[in-house]
C-alpha cells in the first residue's frame, strides 16, 4: 500500500473522529439543558464531556482541514505578488507549520503526562491528561499532512478530499 492511500486513511479516520465528537456534542448539549431546566436536575457530566468533543472535533478536524486546503488562510497580499515570490512565502508557510507543529506536539504532550495525575471534579474517573489528547495527537496529525504537502504537493485534489464538490 502506498504512503498517499496510508494518509487519504488517517484522512479518513480525522473526518470520522470530528464528525463523531461534534455529532455526539450536538446530542449532549441539548440533554444537560433539559436536565437542568425541564426536570430541574443540574447534571454535572453535560459540560466536560462537551468540552472534550470540542477539543477533540477541533484539534483532530483541524488536521483533516488543513489537508483539505480548508483551513482560513489570508491570501490577500501573497496572491499580489510574483509567482516566485509565492511559491517562497508557500514553503516559508510549509516550514513555520512544521516548527508549530513540533512545538505543539511536544508541549502538548508535557500537558497530558503532567495532568494524568489530577482528575476532573465532574468526572472523578477521567484524567484531566486524557481530556488534552487531542492536542498534541491533532499536531501530530497536521504534521504528517505538512510533510505530505511539502513531498507530494497539495492533496484536496484527491478524490477522498474533494469529495462532494461540483466540479
Amino acid at each position: 500500500m502506498s504512503i498517499p492511500l496510508l494518509l487519504d486513511g488517517l484522512y479518513r479516520v480525522c473526518i470520522w473522529t470530528a464528525g463523531v465528537a461534534i455529532f455526539l456534542m450536538s446530542l449532549i448539549v441539548p440533554v444537560g439543558v433539559v436536565l437542568r431546566y425541564v426536570f430541574g436536575f443540574g447534571a454535572q457530566w453535560p459540560e466536560p464531556i462537551a468540552i472534550l468533543l470540542m477539543m477533540v472535533f477541533t484539534f483532530i478536524g483541524a488536521a483533516a482541514a488543513y489537508r483539505a486546503g480548508g483551513h482560513i488562510a489570508v491570501g490577500m497580499l501573497v496572491d499580489r505578488l510574483p509567482a516566485a515570490a509565492q511559491a517562497l512565502l508557500g514553503k516559508l508557510v510549509h516550514a513555520l507549520m512544521v516548527v508549530v507543529c513540533l512545538f505543539v506536539v511536544v508541549y502538548g504532550s508535557r500537558l497530558c503526562l503532567e495532568t494524568m495525575g489530577q482528575s476532573i471534579a465532574e468526572l472523578p474517573w477521567l484524567p484531566v491528561g486524557v481530556t488534552y489528547l487531542a492536542i498534541p495527537l491533532g499536531a501530530l496529525m497536521t504534521l504528517v499532512f505538512v510533510v505530505e504537502h511539502l513531498v507530494w504537493g497539495s492533496q484536496k485534489h484527491r478524490e477522498i478530499v474533494a469529495f462532494g464538490e461540483a466540479h
